[in-house]
């Protein structure tokens, strides 16, 4: 009798340990897995907190500084604009910060090894010009960069328009295909009209950012043809080969110009190097100079004609295009 009772007992716990691995078990886990996906995680979470609107970046990540430069609109502005044609990830504050330690370096510099509080005075603020020149410069490479790649990137965009593509899909392209920094600013104009801004306000806005007349042709042409009407494939081929033709012929006059170029470098650079020499050849022949009040004088006469001499060369030898 124990020995029925135990094999029923048995089979019944083997049928229903069969049930519960084949059958409960796995509709056990497919609930489990369910109510997973209806339960918000703690990333859910921490996205639904998140707010979609672009939070504005600060000018500076120290407080002083940041109320100092809220204060100074029409000074923080500009700078923004030369860092953003940059590509450079430096906030107004950091570049602030650089102007006024190379001017302090400047003018330590210049009272150590000239004695004259004059010349410091005028080596402050050059020195503090420095990292804005750079940036600038940085600038104008970029630009220059964007110029030289903008027609390609034209010639994608009437490409996608004639294969059926429409404008915003063509633009997507030209963002992810295209080089830098023709990259970077096609792939903001098109986030910011596939976020809602209206395309017109994000080419007006594109006009802006790129500080070049054939970005305002693109611009111009586009909205022109969104109002109007006609083949804007063919407008934008027409349009690539006027910029290339406009390229070809900057190069040229940079060609010709560069004699023009080199004399205005070598006039800047003379009277420096001369000074510099006949200090290191013949020290006592320009002591007078940094030692009579009459030669102080002299020294910053000069160096503010040199500084005019210069600008009026360089005005001279900037042909417009």
């Amino acid at each position: 009798m124990l020995i029925a009772i135990a094999c029923f007992l048995g089979v019944l716990g083997f049928f229903i340990g069969a049930y519960w691995f084949f059958v409960l078990r796995l509709e056990g886990e497919a609930e489990q897995r369910i109510t997973r996906r209806l339960q918000p995680t703690v990333k859910a979470l921490v996205a639904a907190r998140v707010s979609l609107l672009k939070q504005i970046a600060p000018v500076s990540s120290v407080p002083a500084i940041e109320k100092l430069l809220a204060q100074s609109a029409s000074i923080v502005r500009p700078l923004e604009e030369l860092l953003q044609r940059s590509g450079l990830s430096v906030t107004v504050g950091q570049l602030v910060l650089a102007c006024a330690l190379m001017a302090a370096l400047g003018c330590v510099l210049a009272l150590q090894l000239s004695g004259m509080w004059q010349v410091s005075l005028l080596a402050a603020p050059a020195a503090g010009c420095l990292p804005v020149l750079a940036v600038r410069w940085m600038a104008k490479r970029r630009i220059n960069k964007f110029e030289e790649q903008f027609p390609e990137a034209i010639d994608l965009i009437a490409r996608a328009l004639r294969a059926g593509h429409a404008l915003t899909t063509a633009l997507g392209m030209v963002a992810d295909e295209a080089p830098e920094p023709v990259r970077s600013e096609f792939r903001l104009l098109y986030d910011r009209q596939n976020f809602g801004m209206p395309l017109p306000d994000a080419l007006k806005s594109f006009a802006e950012r790129v500080t070049l007349l054939d970005a305002r042709f693109f611009a111009t042409s586009v909205l022109t043809q969104r109002e109007s009407g006609g083949n804007l494939g063919e407008v934008l081929d027409n349009l690539s080969a006027l910029i290339r033709e406009r390229f070809r012929l900057k190069r040229h006059v940079r060609a010709v110009s560069a004699h023009g170029r080199m004399t205005g470098w070598v006039l800047g650079l003379l009277p420096t190097a001369l000074a510099g020499i006949i200090g290191v050849v013949s020290p006592g022949y320009m002591t007078p100079l940094f030692h009579d009040p009459i030669g102080k004088i002299v020294i910053v006469i000069a160096l503010c004609m040199q500084a005019v001499g210069v600008l009026i060369m360089r005005r001279i030898i900037d042909v417009e295009i």
